[in-house]
């Protein structure tokens, strides 16, 4: 808590006295939040505890920035961010608080009520039911969101955004009942790409694409795989073993653009031989 109050004080005095702090506002910070924000997930990515640390610190700040352009602004301040998410928080764990205990400073575990709706809420024993009580709870909330889907961002990366999707329709039981038939539905995505693609409509093939896409992401997450985690290891893959081949046509003194697709697939290979040693 003391360090939380330094941070703020500093925080004051930053936008008092530095020029640069005393003309940010929420347009001009929003940018730099999206960088610092990718920034930690990248530290996250690579499990480097030190750059976890560092770039928390810095989302913290963008975090309290906010809040204090709103307490200039009358709106709001820390306080009141603070308060309405451990608000939140109680509300939707009914399994460990009652909801009239929202606001209350050291809530104790009791029922959350006596209707068969708020019963098997507080009987939440397992991760999976929380979840599948999870958007029935923000429902009922007096500023919550008004539709199941209404909850994910629209500015989310597609990827993230379709797990999201699917994830949310599957908390109300709007899911595949065997996980297996979930591959009927790629092979038949797949089926209909490749078709427009022989027709060559780009607009159609378009669609397609993302159906295709779209289908696979949901085959990953009925499996229990993170598709952004798979791809960003994918991704990291890839930009490893081209950085070998470039580095050594660097060392050969040969342009990439000189070496031919042979050279360039033993050089793939070779990489991918000392990743597994």
């Amino acid at each position: 808590m003391q360090a939380f109050g330094r941070l703020l004080d500093v925080l004051d005095q930053l936008r008092e006295k530095c020029p640069w702090d005393r003309k940010q506002t929420n347009e001009s910070l929003r940018p730099n939040t999206i960088e610092e924000t990718y920034e930690l997930c990248d530290a996250l990515a690579r499990g480097d505890q030190h750059d976890t640390m560092k770039e928390l610190g810095d989302v913290m700040m963008h975090l309290c920035f906010y809040a204090k352009i709103g307490q200039e602004q009358g709106a709001f301040d820390i306080y009141d961010v603070l308060r309405q998410q451990a608000d939140k928080l109680i509300f939707r764990h009914p399994h460990i608080y009652h909801p009239s205990q929202v606001g209350q400073d050291n809530p104790l575990p009791l029922p959350y009520g006596e209707s068969d709706e708020e019963r098997e809420f507080a009987s939440a024993k397992t991760a999976d039911q929380v979840l599948q009580n999870w958007e029935q709870i923000k429902l009922r909330e007096k500023d919550g969101n008004k539709t199941v889907l209404s909850g994910v961002p629209a500015a989310l990366p597609s990827v993230i955004k379709a797990y999201r999707i699917q994830d949310k329709a599957r908390n109300v039981g709007f899911d595949w009942q065997k996980k297996e038939d979930v591959w009927d539905k790629v092979r038949e995505e797949l089926g209909e790409l490749e078709a427009e693609l022989k027709r060559e409509d780009k607009e159609k093939s378009t669609n397609e694409l993302g159906d295709f896409l779209f289908a696979v992401i949901n085959a990953a997450r009925l499996y229990k795989l993170n598709p952004d985690n798979a791809l960003e290891r994918t991704n990291a893959k890839f930009i490893r073993r081209f950085n070998y081949i470039e580095q050594h046509s660097i060392r050969a003194g040969r342009p990439l653009t000189e070496m031919t697709l042979e050279e360039m697939d033993q050089l793939w290979n070779e990489a991918k031989e000392q990743e597994k040693e």
